[in-house]
């Protein structure tokens, strides 16, 4: 077994992604969408909305529209070394994506029982064409729902990233989808927008339907064992977000990666269910040693 060993590696951007949850007839479902084939990094693999956190997340407009005080979104995030406007922005960032990639508006609306979903395409237009995410909210009386934001996990790229150009440090968190709203791919950064259940995405990815990239393979099997999202929530909200950076090496000519908890890790201490490394295959997928099933042992 050989460590991958990089000489400079560069510093992770803080990034922000949502992670969002309807109820179906066949149980909890996530929304997955296909990056655009032309993108730089992780092209055409399938994610959850999100992207690095902006300048203007954490500035004084944005901070004037949140609906829970600074500390206490500071202390949900279980980082006591983030400053306070990182912490906040990194919701901001959660928010803004989650509209600017699949157009679903997490926010408050200045009137009980508003209806948000006619406002969603001139906001988005708004949002291509420059306007700040705060201005565009803050004109329409909008408020921003952090209350539906649950953090889930934090995961740090690699200092050798598997399958992207960038390092990311990264923030994920769960919501529910919001109610009448539909989502939609924005045609630009993401070209395809999916409901499966996390089993289903997982059995796609593994019958060479989708590509999925680890962090989202392992956030899947996180969820397999909720039927809801009032489910997945809860617990969530029940726990400190777990922290993962995956160390990876080479074993047999192929690259593998482990997760805290496994024998090779450097943090002994398991961080979330399911197995504690995953090899690159001949083909390019990833899965434990021990094949497909053994992501549910």
């Amino acid at each position: 077994m050989q460590p991958i060993h990089v000489e400079r590696p560069e510093t992770p951007r803080d990034a922000a992604s949502v992670i969002l949850l309807r109820d179906s007839a066949e149980g909890l479902q996530v929304l997955l969408q296909r990056r655009s084939a032309q993108m730089a990094n992780m092209a055409g693999v399938c994610v959850f909305p999100g992207g690095k956190l902006e300048r203007t997340d954490s500035d004084a407009d944005s901070t004037a529209l949140l609906d829970q005080g600074l500390d206490a979104l500071h202390a949900q995030l279980g980082e006591p070394t983030l400053s306070v406007p990182q912490a906040t922005g990194l919701y901001v960032a959660a928010l803004r994506e989650a509209l600017e990639e699949c157009g679903l508006l997490l926010a408050t609306p200045p009137g009980a029982g508003s209806d948000l979903a006619p406002l969603v395409p001139a906001l988005r237009a708004q949002l291509r064409a420059g306007q700040p995410f705060a201005q565009a909210l803050a004109a329409q009386g909008l408020r921003l729902n952090t209350q539906q934001l649950v953090p889930w996990s934090r995961w740090i790229t690699p200092a050798s990233p598997a399958m992207s150009t960038r390092r990311f440090d990264t923030r994920f968190f769960l919501a529910a989808a919001p109610a009448g709203q539909t989502a939609e791919h924005d045609n630009e950064e993401a070209t395809t927008s999916t409901w499966l259940t996390p089993r289903m995405a997982l059995e796609q990815y593994r019958d060479s339907h989708i590509l999925l990239a680890p962090p989202q393979i392992m956030s899947l099997v996180q969820l397999v064992r909720f039927a809801t999202p009032a489910q997945a929530l809860q617990a969530a909200r029940g726990q400190r977000p777990a922290t993962i950076q995956p160390e990876p090496f080479m074993q047999d000519g192929l690259r593998t990666i482990c997760y805290p908890g496994d024998p090779l890790h450097s943090v002994p201490a398991r961080a979330m269910h399911g197995p504690t490394r995953l090899t690159e295959q001949p083909d390019g997928r990833y899965w434990p040693a021990e094949g497909f099933e053994a992501l549910f042992a």
